[in-house]
């Protein structure tokens, strides 16, 4: 399978668990607050263990500091995406409050893979294909690493 095919199968499976992860966080702070600040409060706990399930496994990589600041750019983006289409959902279409989040978050999956792709990957290539750097190219800087890299014994 092409590493970009599997980069993607491995999105969609970081972003069902994830899916759960914030539907599962919605719901129960739902319980003690209106449905849009539960839905932000949600949203920003699922962004952070997003970002490590990318890093490790969805295109394996370092997780940086650099790439951790950035990262909140593809989250941006899908909250944008996702926010209005949860209002136009429940405001306008009459979609109930609890199927919402849902439904707008699918029109926002191909572009959060592309933009999580390039920040993710920046100054790296995927682990999947092989680096082209020639000995007369200087190697790309290192970034400071966000967790103690691991090495297997063996």
């Amino acid at each position: 399978m092409p590493a970009r095919l599997l980069q993607v199968v491995r999105f969609g499976l970081v972003g069902v668990v994830n899916t759960g992860t914030f539907y599962g966080c919605y719901l129960l702070l739902h319980r003690w607050m209106p449905y849009y600040p539960a839905y932000v409060a949600a949203f920003v706990l699922s962004m952070v263990g997003s970002f490590f399930l990318n890093t490790y496994f969805t295109y394996r990589t370092r997780p940086t500091w650099r790439k951790f600041l950035f990262f909140p750019l593809t989250n941006l983006t899908n909250f944008t995406v996702t926010s209005v289409g949860m209002y136009v959902l429940v405001e306008w279409c009459g979609v109930g409050e609890k199927p919402a989040p849902l439904i707008a978050a699918a029109a926002a999956i191909p572009v959060t893979f592309v933009l999580s792709r390039r920040i993710l990957l920046t100054r790296e290539q995927p682990s999947e294909q092989p680096s082209e750097q020639s000995s007369e190219q200087p190697a790309p800087a290192q970034e400071p690493v966000l967790a103690p890299a691991t090495r297997d014994a063996g």
